[in-house]
């Protein structure tokens, strides 16, 4: 209980921060359900603003399916993701409608070392952007959780959530973005925990903070 009085109180503090600048903040669902042993489906959906909640900036849907070489681990998944996003014209209070559709393959593997849990994410993504504009990029992302609490992301455990990211073009120019993250999270139950955190992204023309709020479900699709 009191853990979850902490994560309350962290929740409440970063949402004042968030009203009193121009920090952005990401609200996110992520859903990962074993369908067996070896497939999975991958499913979520993120609602990002330019302030706390009611200045939309973009809305992803994103799904695939995925299957494990080994069990629980290394897993290779393909899918679709849709993006409609709502930029600002330069020097104006007046926005864009634009949508993006991407295709994408990636791999995932996981590392324990004691209570350090790694992940390693790497992604390929062909982009149909508006005006018929076509892009590949590659991103990797290297994650950790470091549970408190307990020895796993499991029911009440309290953990430190870490990640960084980096977003190459396959053509010119290369750097596209980098995403540096920091979080705390709870587990609600052992399949759904929540996390709040700050997110740092350096942009090829400029920087932008943000705030981000997920929850993660990996109840399976059938029961053992």
């Amino acid at each position: 209980m009191k853990q979850l009085l902490t994560i309350i109180l962290l929740l409440i503090a970063l949402n004042a921060i968030a009203q009193q600048s121009d920090v952005g903040n990401w609200l996110i669902y992520f859903g990962n359900k074993q369908i067996n042993k070896k497939w999975n489906w991958w499913h979520e959906g993120q609602y990002r603003s330019y302030n706390l909640l009611d200045d939309e900036e973009q809305l992803l849907i994103r799904t695939g399916i995925g299957y494990n070489l080994t069990e629980n681990n290394n897993n290779l998944l393909m899918g679709y993701a849709f993006m409609q996003s709502y930029p600002y014209i330069a020097g104006t209070n007046t926005k864009n409608n634009t949508t993006e559709h991407r295709l994408y393959q990636q791999f995932i593997t996981r590392q324990q070392f004691g209570k350090v849990f790694l992940q390693h994410r790497y992604r390929l993504e062909e982009r149909f952007l508006p005006n018929n504009n076509f892009r590949f990029r590659f991103r990797y992302f290297l994650g950790l959780n470091i549970p408190f609490n307990k020895p796993a992301l499991v029911k009440n455990a309290v953990y430190l959530s870490a990640y960084n990211e980096i977003f190459l073009h396959l053509n010119s120019p290369v750097f596209d973005r980098d995403r540096i993250y920091g979080a705390i999270g709870f587990g609600l139950t052992n399949q759904m925990r929540l996390e709040t955190g700050f997110m740092y992204q350096v942009l090829e023309n400029g920087n932008r903070p943000q705030l981000q709020f997920a929850l993660f479900n990996t109840l399976p699709i059938r029961k053992k």
